[in-house]
């Protein structure tokens, strides 16, 4: 859908912005739908599909809103039960298990993790766990001492 301005004797087209107001009860529905799939407080797969399956199959009054605002709730959760661990070389597998059982022991029992290598870091690990950052990687001391001067 194209939007026309009229400046002066100029038109100008361009796309117009399309941002999806959701309603107060398509919100709340979507919470509702979202708690359903949840099991021991962690996220259930397939009730999720479930859930989406027979919201298209019913396709009640503003079932797009809905499925929209779950899919964010579920990414968000997604998202807060990862974490990236990276590090210069890669970690014995001794070292691997005790990190993971430490951030499942302060995230809970759903936390994904994923180890990365990157070089960049020099030495040590970067952990990045929902939205929290733990840097302990030698580029992070070099860039503060780099700051300080």
């Amino acid at each position: 859908m194209l939007c026309a301005i009229r400046r002066g004797d100029v038109m100008i087209s361009r796309p117009a912005e399309r941002k999806m107001k959701i309603s107060k009860q398509a919100q709340r529905e979507a919470r509702e739908l979202f708690r359903s799939c949840l099991v021991e407080g962690l996220l259930d797969e397939n009730r999720v599909r479930q859930v989406v399956a027979r919201m298209l199959a019913r396709k009640p009054r503003g079932y797009l809103e809905i499925l929209s605002r779950l899919q964010r709730l579920v990414k968000l959760d997604l998202e807060r039960r990862t974490a990236h661990v990276e590090s210069a070389i890669p970690l014995p597998s001794a070292l691997r298990t005790k990190v993971t059982t430490q951030l499942k022991k302060i995230y809970g029992a759903g936390m994904n993790v994923f180890f990365i290598q990157n070089p960049a870091l020099i030495g040590g690990l970067r952990i990045q766990a929902g939205s929290d950052l733990y840097d302990g990687s030698v580029r992070a001391r070099l860039n503060a001492l780099a700051q300080q001067f």
